[in-house]
């Protein structure tokens, strides 16, 4: 959505957009099932669990860190990677909000 659009919407609207455009890729879902298992931060492992070039995995990794989902930090040459809870926390109270609605009008929908 271009900026002139995503103006007439509040700042919580435009922040879960961006999480759910980021999530939207099956290559960065798969990062982040991969972050979730393991137990730190992830530098250069994340390239070799991929079926995909370094420069892919670079750029699907810049889509999730600007969308906040992931944090990195610079360790020596490399940098390491791992979720952000508040990100994570934000995306699924939306979710839950959005299914707890959806309960509560069981009865009143089509």
């Amino acid at each position: 959505m271009g900026k002139s659009k995503s103006a007439h919407f509040n700042e919580q609207q435009n922040s879960l957009a961006n999480i759910a455009k980021a999530l939207g890729h099956p290559a960065r879902l798969a990062i982040v099932e991969y972050l979730l298992k393991q137990k730190e931060c992830v530098c250069g492992d994340i390239v070799s669990e991929l079926p995909l070039a370094q420069a892919t995995v670079s750029q699907h990794l810049k889509e999730l860190k600007s969308a906040g989902i992931i944090k990195g930090n610079i360790d020596g040459n490399s940098i390491c990677y791992c979720l952000n809870e508040n990100t994570i926390a934000e995306f699924i109270s939306f979710l839950t909000n959005i299914t707890t609605t959806i309960s509560n009008q069981r009865n009143q929908c089509c």
